[in-house]
This record gives C-alpha cells, structure tokens and sequence, in this order.
C-alpha cells in the first residue's frame, strides 16, 4: 500500500505544477465598436438669412437615401470566403566509404581488412490548410467622414440565444462611390476592414480545451 502511494506522489506533485505554468494566451483583440460613444454629432451650421434651413442636416430631394453624413446608417453584406494551403517538402541523403589498403609492416605483407561505411538520409513533408466562410448582415454607423470622402463605419450585432451569445463587429472605411442605391455594400469593398465573429456561452465553452490539455499542447511541454 505505502509503495503504491509512493509512486502517486510524483504523478501528483508534476499535476500541480503544471497547473502552476502560466499558459501563452492568445492576443487580444480590440473591440471594433465603440459601445458606450454615440457617432460624433454633425455640424450645425446656422443659416444667415434667418431662416429654418439647414444645409448640413437636410439632403437634396434628389438625393438617393445612401449614407453620406456621420450618423447615417449602412448596411454591409458579408460575403466573405478565404482558403489558403501551403506544402513543403525536404529530403537529402549522404554516402561515405572508406577501406584501408593492404601495407607492409617490418616487411611483411599486412591486410587490415578495413572498411568503414556511413550514410545518412532525411526525409520530412508538411501541408497546411485552411478555409473560412461568412455570409450575413449587419447595419454599421458612418462616425466620420474623411477628407478624402472615406465613411469611417463602425457596427455591432449581439444576437442571445438560450445556450449563448453571438457576438459579430465590423469596422472599416467605405467608397461612396461602392454604396448602391440600396444603401448598401459588400464587405469586400470595405478597406481596412475588421471583422470579428465571436461567441460566448456554454456552446463556446464546449469547444475549449481544458487546462491540462493545453498545458500538453503548449510550448512547454518538453516532448
């Protein structure tokens, strides 16, 4: 019985040292969406004739209904598809021989009968892969317009369903030119664009590992 426990120490103590191992966390990533700062309030310009226009706040009755102005709202089609794979491959092989000729020794005839060979060979391959797909869409804000005419867009969509939270935020710079006549664009016309697709809850928990198979799985472990 001592013996038996003896040998469940040492499994114990390495058990709680790793969990003692602070493990590599992934980066953080900023919130796109400024979720507590309302879109920066257009300019008021006071007309100086004395009247109720406002040529800041009022679009042309020619005007189509697309986004032009910060407060205005934007939809964004998501169509996003993404695949990238990679191979590599590297292989060698080397061959030595060598044998020791028959000499003389004191004048007698020698034969060693030596001979040493050596070689060596690797062999090593790799692929990667990978393919993503998002297709939805999401209503974002203009919160600037840039001097060059460049709509500074910012959204947040959280959908809460029984066993979770879906959480999606897309920020970028639009063309006017790229808005349709639907007021809309596709997220491949957006520059610079940010989009992240994340979920919390007990959905999202079930697919995280626990700590001790990311402590197996990190740098840290030796094999």
């Amino acid at each position: 019985m001592m013996r038996a426990v003896a040998r469940l120490v040492p499994l114990v103590a390495a058990t709680g040292l790793a969990g003692c191992i602070a493990l590599p966390l992934d980066p953080a990533v900023p919130d796109f969406a400024d979720d507590d700062l309302p879109p920066p309030a257009a300019v008021s310009l006071r007309g100086t004739s004395g009247g109720v226009f406002n040529a800041a706040t009022t679009a042309s009755l020619a005007s189509d209904g697309r986004a032009f102005r910060p407060g205005d709202t934007l939809t964004i089609t998501l169509d996003e598809t993404t695949q990238a794979s990679k191979r590599a491959g590297t292989s060698f092989k080397k061959g030595s021989d060598m044998e020791v000729a028959p000499g003389k020794v004191f004048g007698m005839n020698v034969d060693l009968d030596t001979a040493i060979g050596g070689s060596r060979s690797f062999d090593g391959s790799g692929a990667s892969s990978q393919q993503n797909t998002l297709r939805g869409e999401i209503t974002v804000v203009v919160h600037q317009v840039m001097p060059g005419g460049l709509l500074q867009v910012k959204g947040e969509k959280s959908l809460s369903l029984n066993q979770g939270e879906e959480i999606l935020r897309v920020t970028g710079y639009v063309r006017q030119a790229d808005i349709d006549t639907n007021n809309r664009v596709s997220s491949r016309r957006i520059a610079n664009a940010r989009i992240k697709y994340m979920g919390k809850g007990a959905l999202s928990d079930s697919n995280q590992a626990g700590w001790l198979t990311r402590f197996f799985n990190s740098p840290w472990m030796p094999f």
